[in-house]
């Protein structure tokens, strides 16, 4: 039964318009062509579009480095020019850092100039006294060297030293084999081997004093030797002037700081934010003591002496016809019983999606005399008519 009843409906429906086609019901009025309501189309060449009364130029201002508000100097309302100060923040560790990217710049520039200047005639013959110089010490510290490997007091205090160890040794030996026949008390064995062992420290004692002192002497040659090559390579440098890696290097050092001084200095400056136009400060949303980060909405700047109505759903079949300079008439929705000049300023390059529908942006100028007196307000809705039919 269920499913037979909209077959009913309509049938009813098909019913009932043939009635009223053919007279069989109440006599409707009919309109005459004059009295239908009039709708705007191109024809009539005005397009008709929904509105939002905005700024000519707005604009949400930004740090770019965090840091402490330590100054406000406007409040919402105020009316400023381009370029004042509006918000400062705290500066201390941003102007050390510059100081220290600065010096590290004149260092890297420093050490680049060193690099590409020739040498100087005094630099190389001081540079060639001090090969001299090294040679000589290290010639010295070669024959102190040997001096010491063919010393003869530490070879005969050596000598004397072996020899008196190696007599305690034998007597400790024959005491001993003669204690074992029982011919001697062992008293005798026992001084033997102290005096043996005593013997055997004073040849330690004197080995070891020899070996620190051929050591001492090896490590001053040594010592000599690298000062010496050191001296020669310096010199070699200044004969031959800086190699092309190390210059290049430099040059990549200087460039490096450059772009660090640059950085520092940007975000010192970053800590004074400054209108970028004339404007209203519409919205302050910060205060002294306040941190900020990067990127954070500090304040809104609107120009609300220059207003416009920017279209929401003029569709793409009649924004063909709209050129910019056309004049307009706004009405705002708050405001019925006055009108607004306007011309059209710009037409959106892109379309965008308004319930459905592909729109177009277009931005109607308010003529200033229009909004002096006029309590006009961001944000207002409105009803814009362009004159497509008017050459601008």
């Amino acid at each position: 039964m269920s499913k037979r009843l909209p077959w009913v409906g309509l049938l009813i429906l098909a019913i009932a318009g043939v009635l009223v086609g053919c007279g069989g019901g109440q006599a409707t009025e009919t309109v005459a062509p004059d009295d239908v309501p009039v709708v705007a189309s191109e024809a009539e060449g005005k397009v008709v579009a929904e509105a939002v009364i905005e700024p000519y130029r707005w604009s949400e201002l930004r740090f770019d480095v965090s840091g402490d508000v330590v100054e406000v100097l406007v409040q919402e309302g105020e009316m400023v020019a381009a370029g004042d100060v509006l918000v400062r923040l705290e500066t201390g560790d941003l102007e050390r850092a510059v100081a220290r990217a600065e010096l590290d710049l004149r260092r890297a520039q420093l050490r680049l100039e060193q690099l590409r200047e020739p040498a100087d005639p005094a630099d190389v013959r001081q540079a060639e006294h001090a090969v001299e110089q090294a040679a000589a010490a290290l010639k010295e510290a070669q024959l102190g060297l040997a001096a010491v490997r063919d010393d003869p007091i530490l070879h005969e205090t050596l000598e004397d030293a072996q020899d008196i160890y190696e007599d305690f040794q034998h007597k400790y030996e024959a005491r001993l084999a003669m204690y074992e026949r029982g011919d001697m008390d062992y008293y005798f064995v026992d001084q033997a081997q102290e005096w043996r062992d005593d013997a055997k420290l004073n040849l330690d004692r004197i080995r070891k004093q020899g070996d620190l002192r051929v050591q001492e002497a090896l490590n001053q040659v040594q010592r000599a030797q690298q000062a010496y090559q050191e001296a020669q390579d310096e010199l070699e440098r200044l004969l031959k002037g800086a190699d092309e890696q190390d210059v290049e290097a430099a040059e990549l050092e200087v460039a490096a700081a450059e772009l660090a001084c640059e950085e520092a200095r940007s975000n010192l400056e970053n800590t004074t934010l400054r209108a970028p136009f004339a404007g209203v400060v519409t919205k302050l949303d910060v205060g002294i003591g306040d941190k900020v980060s990067p990127g954070q909405v500090v304040l809104v700047l609107a120009t609300l002496d220059r207003l416009e109505a920017r279209t929401v759903d003029l569709v793409e079949l009649d924004v063909a016809q709209v050129k910019v300079g056309q004049p307009a008439v706004v009405k705002v929705d708050a405001l019925p019983d006055v009108e607004f000049a306007g011309v059209v300023r710009e037409i959106a390059l892109q379309a965008e999606d308004y319930r459905g529908d592909v729109v177009y942006a277009v931005a109607v100028e308010i003529a200033p005399t229009d909004t002096n007196d006029a309590p006009l307000r961001w944000g207002m809705t409105a009803m814009v008519e362009i004159e497509t039919d008017s050459s601008p």
